[in-house]
């Protein structure tokens, strides 16, 4: 009896189809005890005896690996992959798979609904009434905005839509790989940073997007940009962010992802610095396809079926580039 453990959390909260499947193929399994994201340590301690991790965002590092003396498989329930040492996994036939496409709807829309409590100063209002003030704030509107999109994958593409359907007539794309997709208009980083009035993050974080957005780029933004990350924590310095903030050198931004989570940094500090708690994908039925997927994936490595949601090779290349 192959054995399952589940670390990522939440999981089965609102739909039990993950686990069903899993009790109906008789796999055992066990749940994250502690209810939360997982140290790097706490990991270790838990992994001696699993074959296959259905995983959240916690670190499976080398070190976690060779604690896992029986591990053979990682489905990741979701699309990054920084917080998996993919490398190590390959040194020791572990396979690797991962849900890219079930998180993307509830991400795009996400990132469209902070843009609009930022242009609208949705969430300062909020604060301030909380705190007894009244103060009517003008805002812009999202079409009389340039919108400058890093990143142009799924998530990234999906909120380009939005806005174009929205009859948001300027935006700005950039991407590594700029293949033709009808009326984007491709633009350095550069052009980015000069000339949006939005700009929103949609890579991964890997040793190419490791602190991108610092105080070099934010110096050649418009003071009054807005500036938006649901991508992955360590894509914008944070100190760096707060900084420009403090100084007024940017209008604002929203920030769903962070370096260590949960979160507890200077960003807290500014009203016009809107916080989320890494909710990008947490949809009810993006969250619940993204359990599915993994688990299915899971299930078919277990019954030696073929996997649908393998990493890529690319994925691999380029953790190689860190090395």
């Amino acid at each position: 009896m192959s054995k399952v453990l589940r670390t990522t959390v939440p999981f089965g909260d609102k739909d039990k189809r993950p686990i069903d499947t899993l009790e109906k193929n008789g796999i055992s399994y066990t749940i994250n005890p502690l209810g939360k994201k997982l140290t790097e340590e706490e990991l270790c301690s838990l992994v001696h005896d699993c074959e296959v991790i259905v995983a959240g965002t916690e670190p499976i590092t080398d070190k976690v690996m060779s604690k896992a003396k029986k591990l053979k498989m990682i489905s990741r329930v979701g699309i990054g992959l920084d917080s998996v040492d993919l490398l190590a996994a390959r040194k020791r036939d572990i396979a690797v798979s991962y849900t890219p496409d079930a998180p993307a709807p509830a991400v795009a829309e996400l990132t469209m609904g902070l843009m609009y409590s930022l242009l609208r100063h949705v969430h300062e209002s909020n604060i301030q009434l909380h705190r007894g003030e009244w103060h009517r704030f003008f805002g812009k509107r999202l079409v009389n905005c340039t919108v400058g999109l890093i990143g142009m994958g799924r998530i990234g593409t999906m909120t380009y839509k939005h806005l174009k359907a929205l009859g948001v007539s300027k935006i700005l794309c950039n991407d590594i790989n700029e293949s033709s997709k009808e009326g984007v208009d491709y633009v350095s980083k550069d052009e980015i940073y000069r000339n949006s009035d939005i700009i929103s993050l949609h890579v991964p974080l890997t040793v190419r997007t490791k602190n991108m957005i610092a105080k070099k780029e934010i110096s050649q933004m418009k003071s009054s940009v807005l500036l938006i990350n649901t991508s992955r924590g360590g894509i914008i310095n944070e100190r760096d962010l707060s900084e420009a903030l403090e100084l007024c050198k940017i209008s604002g931004a929203a920030v769903d992802v962070f370096e260590d989570e949960p979160y507890n940094g200077d960003l807290k500090e500014h009203d016009r610095c809107l916080l989320t708690s890494h909710m990008g994908s947490m949809s009810i039925d993006c969250r619940t396809r993204m359990e599915i997927e993994a688990t299915d994936e899971a299930v078919r490595f277990i019954l030696n079926n073929i996997q649908e949601g393998a990493v890529p090779e690319e994925e691999y290349e380029v953790q190689r580039e860190g090395l």
